[in-house]
């Protein structure tokens, strides 16, 4: 469940800062050797001020503190063929961990609780971490993680 690469989706996911739950992507970024992960909650929530800046890819805006992954609506994003439905933002600042043992106690049942949505596209995926792993606005801890 927790590989690198995996898009799951949670219905609903319960927010660490205590939000309201409601289904949620949810990608694995880092497995730390089976006990924690590394992982980003993409939305649909674009925040990047330039509209007319980048469809898909990496935006990196050091000026205002910002780093975001965008994915178009038309990008094929799993292995297995899927698209989101919408375009999709992974924000540098929105990465957490997250403990495997208490994820599989919330969540024990798969197609249930869970669904394993696809495996990210290789080529997007190294996009994505090195996006991540580049920026200036991703906390300097997760950066270590993911190197």
């Amino acid at each position: 469940m927790f590989q690198e690469g995996n898009i799951i989706y949670f219905d609903p996911f319960y927010f660490k800062n205590g939000n309201t739950a409601k289904p949620k992507y949810f990608i694995v970024l880092k497995n730390q050797n089976g006990k924690n992960i590394l992982a980003s909650l993409p939305t649909r929530k674009d925040s990047i001020p330039q509209k007319d800046g980048v469809n898909n890819g990496c935006v990196e805006l050091p000026s205002i503190n910002l780093n975001c992954f965008v994915i178009s609506k038309n990008t094929e994003v799993t292995d297995c063929g899927k698209y989101f439905d919408f375009k999709t933002h992974i924000y540098g600042h929105q990465i957490d961990d997250y403990e495997i043992s208490f994820l599989e106690e919330v969540y024990p049942l798969e197609n249930t609780d869970y669904e394993i949505w696809g495996k990210m596209k290789e080529h997007l995926f190294s996009s994505l971490i090195d996006c991540l792993k580049n920026s200036k606005s991703v906390k300097r801890k997760y950066k270590k993680i993911l190197t």
